[in-house]
């Protein structure tokens, strides 16, 4: 791609993104939402692989249904109330039509189809552009709508979500299928403490768009597509292949890790809120998410592959590491000792 088209592209995501979390009225919500749409459909197009271009045309059918929907339930809002405002979200019928738009653009169950196939299409890093900067303005609209959302409708699409991105990743062998399984899982811990402390919300992202874009930059330095080519990529880069594993323990939640800080928050909260019974349902879902980040660690590090005729192995190329990769894989792995520090933050 032209690298001045791809500059423009940039910006305008960065300037969609901008206009979405900073705008105190629908339209202009509206408008930065369509800006990061028409954005990203060049880059998930670039290859012109007919996988890419099936990938485009689903994103965009999807995200334009979803933003009609915002914007008619942002319509109906001002037709019974008079408000164009974000926060005044008070008629019902529009609180319902936009946990359903937002939930297709975030791609939470049931409107979850779209997402696994669309990242499947698209080249690894702008799959770490829809797994992550794709999902704030989103995310935004949610945390400022949430006063007036329904608890209920809320913790079904989150215990779903965990469900669905926990069972669904079990079968998958391409890489970029079971991160967007563990996108959609980690959307339903997100969604599910939304009514209750939406700051916590916004933080269980952040740090998931850290431990994201950590194995998204490691599978795209060593070009890991699928199981098969991660089982032979520790001959090529042994150092990368043990920064993966351990990211990707800390993003399926185990303790000494970072990734183990949202989830423990979010259960404490729970059982703050009298939800206790629904914290246990998303732990004991949560280990199903478990099972496939451990397939994906063991084969990162431990296993060769079945057949080693099939596949040749990878010459040891002594190349230095990203030094994003390095700052991210740090931070993935040692930010639970200032837990403290972040509670008396969040």
């Amino acid at each position: 791609m032209n690298p001045q088209a791809k500059l423009v592209f940039t910006i305008s995501l960065i300037l969609g993104t901008t206009i979405t979390i900073s705008s105190n009225h629908w339209v202009m919500a509206w408008t930065g939402l369509e800006i990061n749409t028409l954005a990203i459909l060049p880059l998930i197009s670039k290859s012109h692989h007919p996988r890419a271009i099936e990938a485009a045309t689903k994103y965009f059918l999807v995200q334009a249904t979803a933003s009609t929907l915002v914007l008619f339930s942002s319509m109906i809002n001002a037709w019974h109330t008079g408000q164009w405002d974000i926060t005044q979200l008070s008629h019902p019928t529009s609180c319902l039509i936009l946990t359903a738009a937002i939930s297709m653009k975030l791609g939470l169950v049931p409107f979850h189809f779209w997402f696994p196939e669309v990242l499947q299409g698209s080249p690894l890093t702008t799959g770490l552009l829809l797994s992550t900067l794709m999902k704030l303005p989103p995310i935004a609209l949610l945390f400022m709508t949430s006063q007036s959302l329904n608890p209920t409708v809320l913790t079904t699409l989150a215990v779903l979500s965990t469900a669905l991105g926990g069972w669904m990743g079990l079968n998958q062998t391409q890489t970029r299928k079971i991160m967007a399984f563990s996108s959609i899982s980690h959307l339903g811990w997100m969604t599910v403490i939304l009514i209750y402390h939406p700051k916590l919300t916004l933080f269980n992202f952040y740090l998931y768009t850290l431990m994201t874009a950590a194995v998204f930059l490691t599978l795209n330095s060593t070009k890991v597509l699928k199981l098969s080519t991660l089982m032979t990529a520790w001959t090529k880069a042994p150092s990368l292949s043990t920064i993966l594993l351990l990211t990707l323990l800390s993003l399926a939640g185990l303790p000494p890790l970072t990734g183990f800080l949202p989830k423990w928050l979010i259960i404490e909260e729970l059982t703050k809120q009298g939800m206790a019974p629904t914290a246990i349902i998303m732990s004991l879902l949560s280990l199903l998410g478990l099972f496939f980040y451990l397939r994906l660690a063991y084969c990162a590090t431990i296993t060769l592959p079945p057949h080693t005729t099939n596949h040749m192995k990878q010459w040891h190329v002594n190349k230095p590491v990203n030094i994003s990769i390095a700052i991210l894989t740090t931070l993935s792995l040692v930010l639970l000792p200032i837990s403290p520090m972040i509670l008396t933050a969040i």
